[in-house]
């Protein structure tokens, strides 16, 4: 049975505690391997080695650190399709969403290489009489990112890069579903040049979390996954002192206009819904269905819910895989039966869904809800699957109502042919990213990524601008040199006169 392992200071580490945890293969239901479960001992062998290590690169010209991820940016070029491959193996995604993920990690990485001219500061020649005045952002220390199954490379490129180039090590704490990838990561960052220590990778679960929460060595905590434990470590990190950005869940809408190309819309809902099987962050699982819209809708989205190609993620054909784990889908499939309980109408039912072959695989069809109300716990609750829900709105004021009332803030899309509409929608809605006919408005890599309410915690947001500014901090320089007629003692505020 194959073992995944630590990566610390510069090396692939065994597994020390002794335990492990099984990583499948989504499309057979298989264990594919072993991954080591770290102990707080091995959190602090690898914050150790990034405290060693973080003197001489902090001090290192940016410009050269920002080579590295020029280095990095060629080896995950050359490597795409390997890696792509990685993430299909242990999360079930279809390749061509794998090849997508990577190029979406690659872009932040081609953000990074910029940051010699992101971390310039400000100048202001004679502040006052014979002063001048600077700005500078400084690296934090040592950082660590805890990610998510649904992108095992992804969402680690959304902070490792800025992080690095802005001078601080790294520790990664990825999902213990899915590995590999963030393995990978650590080789090609080694190859691409990488001291020894500045980037670590500790496997594992709740305890690796708590003793990286707790490590007084760790500066400032990343995460992303689910808002209950979004919100519990940006209470503990932040009650430690720690800097701490904590992305959580999602109920994305998408607000389906009268006006608008409903054809185009429900192409929108089948990718935004169905893609990585409703595995994302950013899925839409809500279509909002103003006035007369809904029943033309429906009828379009039903066939096409079940013409939906699924099968192993390896499958060219395939538009959709299995879900990450039996677990998770069986978690999914209750939510399909609370639905059904609390009066939705259930259009499509994908409950049912076996692949020959693959009986053993975590599989599951995709579903469509019918006349979903607020207060049902498949319109609350972040379902995480190819669950899509459908809630009928009469006008735009009661569908702004709808997005602006629930307790996720992540994102948001509009769908219409009226700019007006489209322009009070946006500047009214009460989410962090807001789309106009695009059905996944995630920001590129030069802005930045986030939401609101409970959809994130913390004050920042993710990769981009922001980015530097989490990874950095702010310090202000006012300085003189002594000159003949020097003034004396003063007892008043310093101004600028």
């Amino acid at each position: 049975m194959r073992e995944i392992g630590h990566f610390i200071a510069g090396r692939l580490v065994a597994g020390g505690s002794g335990r492990f945890g099984d990583v499948f293969n989504p499309a057979s239901g298989e264990v594919s391997g072993r991954v080591a479960l770290a102990s707080a001992a091995e959190v602090d062998q690898a914050v150790a080695a990034a405290a060693k290590a973080f003197p001489a690169w902090s001090a290192t010209p940016p410009l050269r650190r920002a080579r590295v991820m020029f280095r990095l940016r060629d080896l995950l070029e050359r490597d795409r399709a390997k890696l792509s491959a990685v993430i299909t193996a242990e999360h079930g995604k279809v390749l061509s969403d794998s090849d997508g993920e990577v190029q979406r990690g690659l872009e932040v990485v081609e953000f990074a290489c910029g940051m010699p001219h992101l971390l310039k500061g400000e100048f202001t020649d004679q502040v006052a009489s014979g002063v001048d005045a600077w700005s500078v952002r400084q690296p934090l220390g040592v950082v660590a990112g805890i990610t998510p199954f649904n992108f095992p490379l992804m969402v680690p490129l959304w902070m490792v890069p800025v992080a690095l180039a802005a001078g601080n090590c790294f520790i990664l704490k990825p999902s213990e579903k899915d590995p590999s990838a963030s393995l990978l990561l650590a080789e090609l960052l080694a190859e691409a040049g990488l001291p020894e220590g500045v980037f670590s990778v500790v496997q594992g679960a709740r305890e690796a979390v708590e003793a990286i929460i707790a490590h007084p060595g760790i500066s400032a905590i990343s995460f992303v996954g689910s808002t209950p434990i979004a919100r519990l470590i940006h209470r503990m990190g932040s009650e430690r002192g720690k800097r701490v950005q904590a992305l959580g869940g999602a109920k994305n809408h998408l607000v389906v206009m009268p006006d608008a190309d409903l054809d185009d819309a429900a192409d929108a809902l089948m990718g935004s819904a169905y893609g990585a099987a409703g595995e994302r962050c950013m899925a839409v699982s809500v279509a909002v269905a103003v006035g007369g819209a809904g029943d033309r809708l429906v009828e379009r989205l039903e066939p096409r819910i079940r013409a939906l190609k699924i099968g192993p993620g390896t499958d060219p054909e395939a538009e959709m895989g299995p879900l990450v784990t039996h677990d998770h889908r069986e978690k999914v499939a209750g939510y399909i039966d609370a639905g059904t309980r609390e009066g939705a109408e259930l259009v499509v039912d994908g409950r049912g869904l076996r692949l020959q072959g693959y009986e053993n695989g975590f599989f599951l069809g995709g579903s469509l809800f019918d006349r979903v109300q607020p207060g049902m716990r498949v319109y609350q609750e972040e379902i995480f699957g190819p669950v899509l829900d459908v809630v009928r709105a009469p006008d735009l004021g009661a569908a702004l109502r709808l997005v602006n009332e629930h307790p996720f803030g992540n994102g948001v899309s509009i769908y219409t042919a009226n700019g007006g509409a489209a322009r009070d929608f946006a500047e009214n809605v009460q989410i962090g990213m807001v789309g106009v006919n695009i059905p996944i408005p995630v920001p590129m890599a030069f802005h930045s990524f986030g939401g609101w309410k409970n959809s994130l915690f913390g004050d920042h947001h993710i990769y981009g601008p922001e980015g530097v500014r989490f990874y950095t901090r702010y310090k202000a320089i006012t300085q003189r040199w002594p000159t003949a007629g020097r003034p004396g003692a003063q007892f008043v505020m310093p101004t600028g006169r």
